[in-house]
Protein backbone atom coordinates (compact mmCIF):
# COMPACT_ATOMS: atom_id res chain seq x y z
CA UNK A 1 0.00 0.00 0.00
CA UNK A 2 3.22 2.43 0.96
CA UNK A 3 4.70 2.02 -2.40
CA UNK A 4 1.25 2.47 -3.78
CA UNK A 5 1.57 5.49 -2.67
CA UNK A 6 -2.74 5.21 -1.56
CA UNK A 7 -4.12 6.63 1.45
CA UNK A 8 -4.47 3.73 3.71
CA UNK A 9 -5.06 2.26 7.06
CA UNK A 10 -4.56 -0.54 9.32
CA UNK A 11 -7.37 -1.06 11.96
CA UNK A 12 -7.07 -4.29 14.67
CA UNK A 13 -10.48 -5.85 14.79
CA UNK A 14 -11.85 -5.92 18.14
CA UNK A 15 -11.89 -9.38 19.83
CA UNK A 16 -15.83 -10.13 18.96
CA UNK A 17 -14.99 -8.94 15.31
CA UNK A 18 -12.22 -11.87 14.91
CA UNK A 19 -13.21 -15.26 13.22
CA UNK A 20 -13.62 -18.19 15.10
CA UNK A 21 -10.21 -19.02 16.14
CA UNK A 22 -8.51 -16.44 15.29
CA UNK A 23 -6.61 -14.57 18.39
CA UNK A 24 -6.22 -10.83 16.34
CA UNK A 25 -6.93 -9.41 13.17
CA UNK A 26 -5.69 -6.59 11.14
CA UNK A 27 -7.13 -5.06 8.11
CA UNK A 28 -5.56 -2.88 5.85
CA UNK A 29 -8.23 -0.76 4.64
CA UNK A 30 -8.23 1.84 1.52
CA UNK A 31 -9.37 5.09 1.25
CA UNK A 32 -12.35 5.10 -1.51
CA UNK A 33 -13.17 8.82 -2.18
CA UNK A 34 -16.21 8.29 -4.18
CA UNK A 35 -17.65 6.86 -1.41
CA UNK A 36 -16.04 9.20 1.96
CA UNK A 37 -15.03 5.75 3.70
CA UNK A 38 -11.87 3.36 3.76
CA UNK A 39 -12.77 -0.08 2.34
CA UNK A 40 -10.91 -3.43 3.51
CA UNK A 41 -8.31 -4.87 0.77
CA UNK A 42 -6.57 -7.43 3.30
CA UNK A 43 -6.72 -9.33 6.48
CA UNK A 44 -3.84 -10.80 8.59
CA UNK A 45 -4.79 -13.52 11.40
CA UNK A 46 -2.68 -15.08 14.12
CA UNK A 47 -4.73 -17.92 14.92
CA UNK A 48 -1.94 -19.35 17.53
CA UNK A 49 -2.31 -23.41 17.34
CA UNK A 50 -6.06 -23.12 16.10
CA UNK A 51 -5.67 -24.29 12.59
CA UNK A 52 -2.71 -26.46 13.00
CA UNK A 53 -4.73 -28.50 15.41
CA UNK A 54 -7.32 -29.10 13.08
CA UNK A 55 -4.95 -30.19 10.40
CA UNK A 56 -2.26 -31.96 12.70
CA UNK A 57 0.13 -29.36 11.64
CA UNK A 58 3.31 -30.21 14.36
CA UNK A 59 7.22 -29.50 15.10
CA UNK A 60 9.59 -31.37 16.96
CA UNK A 61 11.78 -28.99 18.77
CA UNK A 62 15.33 -29.35 20.07
CA UNK A 63 13.97 -32.35 22.83
CA UNK A 64 12.46 -34.54 20.10
CA UNK A 65 9.04 -33.18 22.07
CA UNK A 66 6.21 -32.50 19.63
CA UNK A 67 4.44 -29.05 19.43
CA UNK A 68 1.83 -27.58 17.08
CA UNK A 69 2.93 -24.74 15.16
CA UNK A 70 1.30 -21.43 14.93
CA UNK A 71 -0.10 -20.50 12.12
CA UNK A 72 -1.12 -17.37 10.40
CA UNK A 73 -3.62 -16.72 7.57
CA UNK A 74 -3.61 -13.99 5.05
CA UNK A 75 -5.68 -12.80 2.23
CA UNK A 76 -4.00 -11.25 -1.10
CA UNK A 77 -5.30 -7.68 -1.60
CA UNK A 78 -9.05 -7.14 -2.88
CA UNK A 79 -8.42 -5.83 -6.44
CA UNK A 80 -12.43 -5.09 -6.91
CA UNK A 81 -11.56 -2.20 -3.93
CA UNK A 82 -8.02 -1.74 -4.65
CA UNK A 83 -8.32 -0.86 -8.47
CA UNK A 84 -11.29 1.82 -7.78
CA UNK A 85 -8.77 3.40 -4.99
CA UNK A 86 -6.18 3.60 -7.93
CA UNK A 87 -8.35 5.26 -10.37
CA UNK A 88 -9.89 7.86 -7.81
CA UNK A 89 -6.76 8.37 -6.47
CA UNK A 90 -4.70 8.99 -9.56
CA UNK A 91 -7.19 10.67 -11.61
CA UNK A 92 -6.04 14.15 -12.95
CA UNK A 93 -8.59 16.94 -13.40
CA UNK A 94 -8.83 16.06 -17.33
CA UNK A 95 -9.56 12.17 -16.57
CA UNK A 96 -6.79 10.84 -17.10
CA UNK A 97 -5.30 9.02 -14.37
CA UNK A 98 -1.28 9.00 -13.67
CA UNK A 99 -0.17 5.42 -13.36
CA UNK A 100 1.66 4.78 -10.15
CA UNK A 101 5.27 4.26 -9.85
CA UNK A 102 5.31 1.08 -8.66
CA UNK A 103 3.25 -0.06 -11.48
CA UNK A 104 4.81 1.29 -14.22
CA UNK A 105 7.19 -1.92 -15.29
CA UNK A 106 4.33 -4.06 -15.02
CA UNK A 107 2.67 -1.82 -18.28
CA UNK A 108 5.43 -1.00 -19.96
CA UNK A 109 6.85 2.46 -18.80
CA UNK A 110 3.28 3.94 -19.09
CA UNK A 111 2.95 6.64 -17.33
CA UNK A 112 -0.45 8.03 -17.95
CA UNK A 113 -3.89 6.13 -18.96
CA UNK A 114 -5.82 8.42 -21.15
Amino acid sequence: MKKLGLHYQVSKLAAGDCAQGMCRTYDIEVWIPSMGIYKEVSSVSNSRDYQARRNNTKYRDNDGNLHYVCTLNGSGLATSRLVPAIVEQYQNKDGSITVPEVLRPYLGGLEVIK
